[in-house]
């Protein structure tokens, strides 16, 4: 086996330095406070560790199996969607073409056909899934069902897979780190942007963005973020091809719109009424819960570096 790059090795470090510290915390914090109840903390900390050990394993070991498993996340988050927002019966056909365009969409990224990627959902499925619609003979609600599936294939297939698009950027000259650096790069900051807004919000958040939609977001947990986030981007530029002003720009955008797409799916929560997409992660509520901010974030990010770098 081809021995790693040695920036690959760093994201690693730091994550296992990271959960080794959260996990240490926990267990000190069950010593200290025995009467407080810690399971869920205990629940999130020990999905972090499988969720981070999958994610890195398939993307250093294997680029295929880093294209399939961010398929298979492309799946998840738009089945969960729409089992979140309600249809019809007869939208079964437009939902199983939704689903079908998954594979498609990877197929242009696995031969690296950039113009059929950028094209095939935004206009092929646009213009096919109302088709599908109609020839059920069922007018009613067929707006409603249009929308919902444009929103969930344009938000959760094409948002979501510019990030494993990134794996087949060319390589070039003295960028050790390749395209597997710039997805680590994407994703490991777009999760520390949450954590930390999460954080600043909790212990210095006072005034609310958005208190109807998702009470908890402040400005103060928003700004923590974009502010110790983008100098992040800076200390971690060895992972893409950017200078410290570009990766500056990245870590400004990636958190910024990271929040965003944020509060967007928690509206579509709040509009249904629930809390979290699903349960499939313990600890975390469901897989949209955990790649929202990316749905916005990949796309930009993808863009900023192919039309500065490539």
């Amino acid at each position: 086996m081809t021995p790693l790059p040695a920036p690959l090795l760093v994201p690693v470090a730091l994550v296992a330095g990271i959960l080794v510290v959260a996990t240490a915390a926990w267990g000190l914090l069950k010593l200290l406070r025995p009467q407080a109840d810690f399971t869920e903390l205990g629940l999130r900390i020990r999905s972090w560790w499988v969720m981070a050990t999958v994610f890195l394993a398939v993307v250093l070991v294997s680029q295929t199996g880093a294209l399939v498993l961010w398929a298979v996340v492309c799946f998840w988050a738009l089945r969960e969607f729409f089992s979140l927002v309600p249809g019809r019966w007869e939208d079964r056909s437009a939902l199983l073409l939704a689903y079908l365009a998954i594979p498609v969409q990877f197929l242009w990224i696995g031969t690296g056909w950039y113009g059929m990627f950028i094209i095939f959902i935004p206009v092929y499925l646009f213009l096919m899934v109302p088709f599908a619609l109609i020839l059920t003979g069922e007018p009613k609600g067929f707006t409603a069902s249009a929308s919902r599936i444009h929103w969930g294939l344009m938000t959760f297939v094409f948002g979501l897979s510019h990030a494993a698009f990134l794996l087949e950027l060319p390589e070039r000259p003295g960028f050790a780190a390749g395209p597997r650096g710039l997805l680590l790069y994407l994703v490991l900051l777009g999760q520390l942007n949450d954590v930390l807004q999460y954080v600043t919000g909790k212990t210095l958040g006072r005034h609310r963005i958005t208190p109807v939609i998702s009470p908890k977001k402040t400005w103060e947990g928003f700004l923590g973020g974009v502010l110790l986030t983008t100098p992040l981007a800076v200390l971690l530029r060895f992972l893409t091809p950017l200078s410290p002003l570009q990766a500056a720009g990245a870590g400004l955008l990636i958190s910024v719109f990271g929040f965003v797409g944020d509060v967007v799916v928690s509206a579509v929560k709040r509009d249904v009424g629930v809390k979290d997409s699903s349960s499939a992660i313990p600890g975390h509520g469901g897989v949209l819960d955990r790649i929202d901010s990316l749905c916005y974030a990949a796309p930009l990010f993808f863009h900023y570096v192919r039309y500065l770098c490539y």
